[in-house]
């Protein structure tokens, strides 16, 4: 497992986190996963989280919180393989905030707490632009916010992945392919 940023892109059981439950398997140290979903009354989104917590290995260390994931992130210990699942969920809990903006600035100390560690980062994030155009207002702030977000992240991660059908892309600045 490399160490630095790794961002994980694509859409609903596009396998992403699939992929990196055999990442943290992969790692020879600890794994924690940060896991942002708030279940509250949403049985669909509990039984996806239980399915995912199947898949994971019993001595994995489990960090709940919907928002505070760059203190998770930074008080990993230094050893330790951070996957966060995911980008997403944590975009749709901020989003009670004043204005988009500070979830965007959130996002860039994000990238630059999880791209400076010296274990891995695994962050995963759904690419929800390719979709059906949103037809609510609030539904296209958050496809714009998560897209500029989901950007930010793949500006700092040293290797970003879409995955489609349990099969990976790997996404490179498209200005080191012009030159």
């Amino acid at each position: 497992m490399p160490t630095g940023l790794t961002l994980l892109l694509g859409g609903a059981r596009s396998g992403k986190s699939a992929l990196a439950v055999a990442l943290g398997r992969s790692w020879e140290g600890p794994v924690t996963l940060v896991a942002t979903a708030r279940l509250r009354d949403d049985d669909d989104l509990a039984l996806r989280v239980a399915r995912h917590q199947a898949e994971r290995p019993a001595n994995w260390t489990t960090v709940e919180t919907a928002r505070d994931v760059i203190g998770a992130l930074r008080d990993a210990p230094s050893d330790t393989l951070v996957i966060v699942d995911c980008i997403t969920l944590w975009v749709a809990a901020a989003f009670d905030q004043p204005d988009e903006l500070t979830i965007e600035a959130d996002a860039l100390t994000l990238a630059r707490v999880a791209a400076s560690r010296s274990a891995p980062t695994v962050l995963i994030s759904n690419e929800v632009g390719l979709g059906v155009h949103p037809s609510s207002e609030v539904g296209r702030r958050y496809r714009d916010t998560l897209g500029r977000v989901n950007a930010t992240l793949a500006a700092h991660a040293q290797r970003t992945l879409l995955l489609v059908a349990g099969r990976a892309l790997r996404l490179d600045d498209p200005w080191s392919l012009l030159t």
